[in-house]
């Protein structure tokens, strides 16, 4: 089997055949000048062979295309570089035990989902006791206080509420992403954290499901967690970091 890592392609058939599906909407009619444009639209995306195999009408004026086609230029998988969370995770029994022998005290972890963002399902599976898919939430590990605002939070009760409680870790959910709500809302808390001569003083930590470490360190993070991420991956992160830098 030819499995080039430096020109990696997509494979529906056969083996680095580039063949792809894409499905989008367009604002045009259901009809045979709307498929045309589904097709154009491929090609204009790199791709060859475009084939429009359904289209189904969502509104006047608006159509839903499901469309084959086929890559020519794979990636350079070896030479990849991606920007990650390097720590190594452990269950919530080796953070407490962890933190027993490392810890002069319960560290205090404030967390909610800012700004507009009323989905608490992020937040919840990090900080709740019950937690996500078997992986305990913060509330249950012993040598954390963990305190969940909910949603839709503003920065400035999020901050005021990290004072009052003396937090170690601020914890962002952002769900909400249309037209990179989420970015503006991030950005935002950054400016205050530091207004308030606050930045170097908390860990700062988002997640969700367009979070990556590489975007929220853009974006003056300390660290970012995306989709498949736990609250023992959360935790193993801020309990070594908060020790590397000496701020407990």
């Amino acid at each position: 089997m030819n499995n080039d890592l430096k020109n990696v392609l997509p494979y529906g058939d056969t083996m680095n055949d580039g063949k792809v599906q894409l499905s989008f909407t367009l604002p045009v009619n259901d009809d045979a000048k709307g498929i045309e444009a589904a097709k154009l639209t491929c090609k204009n995306m790199g791709l060859d062979n475009a084939m429009c195999v359904h289209h189904n009408k969502l509104d006047e004026g608006y159509t839903f295309y499901v469309c084959y086609g086929q890559l020519r230029t794979g990636v350079d998988y070896e030479n990849i570089k991606v920007v990650e969370v390097e720590t190594e995770t452990m269950d919530m029994h080796e953070v407490d035990h962890f933190m027993e022998e490392k810890y002069p005290r319960n560290i205090v972890v404030v967390g909610a989902s800012t700004g507009t963002d009323a989905h608490t399902v992020g937040i919840d599976a990090i900080m709740n006791m019950k937690g996500f898919a078997g992986h305990y939430g913060l509330e249950r590990y012993e040598m954390i206080d963990a305190y969940n605002l909910g949603s839709q939070v503003t920065n400035e009760e999020l901050i005021a509420k990290a004072i009052e409680l003396k937090a170690d870790v601020i914890l962002v959910s952002q769900t909400v992403t249309q037209k990179d709500v989420h970015i503006e809302n991030m950005t935002n808390l950054i400016e205050l954290l530091e207004a308030h001569n606050l930045r170097d003083k908390i860990l700062v930590i988002c997640g969700g499901p367009r979070i990556s470490h590489e975007l929220a360190k853009e974006l003056g993070y300390d660290a970012g967690f995306g989709p498949g991420k736990f609250a023992d991956d959360v935790a193993s992160y801020f309990v070594h970091e908060l020790l590397d830098r000496k701020m407990i």
